[in-house]
């Protein structure tokens, strides 16, 4: 088989970092040619540059602190590591993920965390790139464009869920499917009441069960808001309707997902509770790699379980699939105000159940009329229609957190 040229944005976070270490185990297979990052740890960015010696560099943040600190890592990298005459090109700036997705790699993984993700997203299918899509608010946010830009098969889902429906898709037709499952870990929160989650804290908040992952994402995790996000990621990639799609709670998360067929079998893809498999699926699909994780243990005895989802509890995942039935720009207000209600939580603004509650009074305000709602194929939607309803979004979602704030202060008082 062919080697594979690869894009890796978001190289510095949890999904760009296991990306890295699939493709150091296939050096035959793959050849990273570009990285990108935020900025917020330039030395592990220019070691992973110089390991793999790419042949572009890029960073979010352009200050001169950052620029600098970057060029110096990566001089004293190389020459640390033998290869004085190292000299990637080096891009900066807000675009400069974008810049990156659209140098033609055979695949491009976008591993960036929210809806900043979008415009790589579009200049990596406009490219002709495979898509590894980890960055799953792109999709969400801007469905329709995404789905318009993309030809048969470009996009390749890196969700541990989307990936494992995906694989058991394999085993039967589009009109074979009665619907999908998506398995839940429950986060770390799993079986408490609301009046218990009053209390959590963003230290609680971060200590997922399974996975380690970024601030939001496990603070997703944790209020359910990122199952809800894959709802609708599922409904786009698979063109399953909502009321097809079910969660079903399993702590062990050895069940990745499942689809259930109509004449009543079920297929589920099982797996460690990592992203080491999904990560080289969407790498090398629609081939498998040799010895990317180990599998499940069926020498030891093991008891796996399956629970209801609690809506009353964790409302997040009925909201989700209100804004994907919805379409248009509400995902976008979704996401955005979510994003600057975690941020809220974390800087102890809020408390861990205002998150949710904020992206709902959003929601509703949006629904009103409020932010230049765009509703399903009422209009055409566009990029400029996401990224305003975006900044909309998380204008109106500051007010509301400002205004929760004050009354959690007031009855302090």
């Amino acid at each position: 088989m062919s080697q594979r040229s690869v894009t890796i944005l978001g190289s510095t976070g949890s999904i760009g970092t296991q990306a890295i270490q699939v493709v150091q185990a296939h050096p035959e297979r793959f050849r990273v040619r570009a990285l990108s990052a935020g900025g917020s740890d330039v030395g592990l960015l220019a070691r992973q540059a110089v390991e793999l010696e790419v042949e572009q560099v890029a960073v979010a943040r352009d200050d001169e602190d950052t620029v600098r600190q970057l060029h110096d890592a990566l001089v004293e990298t190389a020459r640390a590591a033998g290869r004085t005459a190292y000299r990637p090109e080096v891009v900066v700036g807000p675009e400069a993920a974008e810049q990156l997705a659209g140098n033609g790699a055979d695949v491009v993984l976008n591993g960036i965390t929210g809806s900043i993700g979008l415009r790589p997203t579009l200049t990596a299918l406009a490219a002709g790139s495979t898509l590894a899509l980890a960055n799953k608010e792109s999709l969400i946010v801007g469905g329709p464009i995404v789905h318009a830009a993309a030809k048969p098969g470009q996009i390749v889902p890196v969700d541990s869920e989307h990936s494992a429906i995906a694989q058991c898709l394999r085993g039967g037709r589009a009109e074979e499917v009665r619907r999908l499952v998506l398995t839940a870990s429950g986060g770390p929160f799993r079986g408490r009441t609301r009046e218990e989650l009053a209390r959590v804290t963003p230290a609680d908040a971060l200590r997922h069960p399974n996975f380690a992952m970024g601030l939001v994402i496990t603070t997703n995790s944790a209020t359910l808001v990122n199952k809800g996000l894959e709802v609708i990621e599922a409904h786009l990639l698979f063109d399953v309707p909502f009321d097809r799609i079910d969660v079903v709670v399993h702590p062990q998360q050895q069940i990745h997902s499942m689809v259930e067929f109509h004449d009543g079998s079920t297929l589920a893809q099982m797996g460690p509770p990592r992203m080491l498999v999904p990560i080289g699926l969407g790498l090398s699909w629609p081939d498998r790699l040799e010895d990317v994780d180990v599998p499940c243990d069926w020498s030891t005895a093991s008891t796996w379980e399956f629970h209801p989802l609690d809506h009353e509890t964790f409302p997040a995942v009925r909201l989700a699939e209100r804004v994907g039935r919805e379409g248009g720009t509400f995902p976008a207000v979704y996401n955005a105000a979510n994003e600057e209600a975690v941020a809220a939580f974390h800087d102890g603004r809020i408390g861990f159940l205002d998150i949710v509650g904020v992206v709902e009074q959003v929601v509703d305000e949006h629904a009103s009329g409020a932010g230049n709602s765009v509703r399903g194929s009422s209009v055409e939607l566009t990029v400029e229609h996401v990224l305003a309803a975006d900044a909309w979004a998380r204008t109106t979602a500051a007010a509301r957190i400002r205004a929760t704030s004050e009354t959690g202060q007031e009855a302090l008082r």
